[in-house]
């Protein structure tokens, strides 16, 4: 053997006889090697030469993008955080993205991944059918609203994560979320899973009447019904009921944790591969949000992600998100979120903060003349 000497004990020492390794014996679990001993002969050692460890080199966050981060951030008038986490590489940038703040329809994901894991688990199939009826209705931002009467609208799980996740529906988002078992569930996950600093609300319905200033009525998720009673209450009911959803969101979580539990999904570490790739894959199918992350991709860039949008009360807004997956021409992958608080801002520069961000890490500055505006960013989505 190379680099060290080994002797060889000839019939002459004796016989050789090994301390428990008999006919029909098995390792033990100890961490000590089973003893030796020769009949006959001395004790022998064998010394082996032990390679130095090598320390995997530390990889550095780009100073550059360290700076423009925290200018962007620091720059904008409001609360906002950008948290951005190399998947492959392992550095994090960050600039107030330990603070929680709402996350919106951003919490989707977690519902989403609630399902797979149990699909993950054995207890429930893509495939299975489901009966969305109008009592499971709920408000705002709910395509699948035209498609419901009042005998049912057959549909499959699969079918309601896609469009929960592609076109931010909050009626099939709410009938996933029933059908896991409620917030508990999707709690116990993010707690299973050790996601960090990432809350879970009560659903689509009690959040967003609490956030107004309203108790949920199952008449409020026909046709105007909610905003016809929300635009009833009295404008000081209103403004106390967002100013304490803002102070301690419900729904809150921090950019930086939903970075890394983005960056863990994409390491394959929360779910299995083929639920790992349905998401994403769903993800990249994205249709809400035209006018952030996306609008920056630069030729190559790839992006699955979930967008979450909050109530306004006149010109202020709480909550206005864009989270998800960055995959570069050379294969590397960067998990971002980039997530708007609370600001009297209006949508035009909420949407071109998350740009910079998206634009600060690709490299790609662009005119922003040429980047796309959107007005369908509303409540729920």
């Amino acid at each position: 053997m190379t680099g060290s000497r080994i002797g060889w004990l000839t019939a002459g020492f004796g016989t050789l006889a090994l301390a428990a390794c008999g006919p029909g014996t098995r390792p033990g679990t100890s961490a000590s090697a089973p003893a030796a001993t020769y009949v006959g002969a001395p004790a022998y050692v064998v010394s082996l030469p032990v390679p130095k460890v090598m320390r995997r080199p530390r990889i550095e966050a780009p100073r550059a993008l360290v700076e423009q981060v925290d200018a962007l951030v620091r720059g904008f008038p409001g609360v906002a955080g950008i948290a951005i986490r190399a998947v492959d590489d392992g550095w994090t940038v960050e600039s107030g993205g330990r603070r929680r703040m709402p996350q919106q329809s951003v919490s989707k994901l977690w519902v989403a991944m609630t399902v797979l894991d149990q699909r993950d688990s054995g207890r429930l199939k893509l495939d299975d059918p489901v009966t969305l009826y109008p009592s499971d209705l709920t408000l705002f931002h709910q395509p699948i609203a035209a498609l419901v009467k009042p005998s049912g609208y057959q549909t499959t799980v699969g079918a309601l994560l896609t469009r929960a996740l592609t076109h931010s529906d909050n009626t099939a988002n709410d009938r996933l979320l029933t059908l896991v078992g409620g917030p508990a569930a999707v709690r116990s996950f993010i707690e299973r899973k050790q996601l960090g600093d990432i809350r879970f609300g009560p659903g689509e319905r009690l959040l967003q009447s609490r956030t107004a200033g309203l108790t949920w009525q199952q008449s409020y998720s026909l046709g105007n019904g909610f905003e016809i009673a929300r635009s009833r209450l009295a404008p000081e009911v209103r403004a106390a009921a967002l100013e304490a959803y803002i102070a301690d969101p419900p729904d809150g979580a921090a950019p930086l944790a939903i970075a890394d539990a983005l960056a863990r999904l994409a390491r394959g570490e929360l779910l299995s591969e083929t639920s790992t790739r349905f998401l994403l894959t769903t993800m990249g199918s994205t249709v809400t949000g035209r006018a952030r992350l996306k609008a920056a991709l630069p030729p190559g860039w790839s992006l699955e992600h979930k967008t979450g949008t909050g109530q306004e009360l006149g010109r202020r807004n709480a909550g206005f998100n864009d989270v998800g997956l960055l995959t570069a021409p050379d294969g590397r992958r960067y998990a971002i979120a980039v997530m708007i608080g609370d600001t009297m801002r209006p949508m035009r520069d909420r949407q071109l903060l998350i740009q910079a961000a998206a634009g600060a890490l690709t490299g790609h500055l662009a005119d922003p003349r040429a980047i796309a505006s959107t007005e369908d960013d509303a409540p729920g989505s």
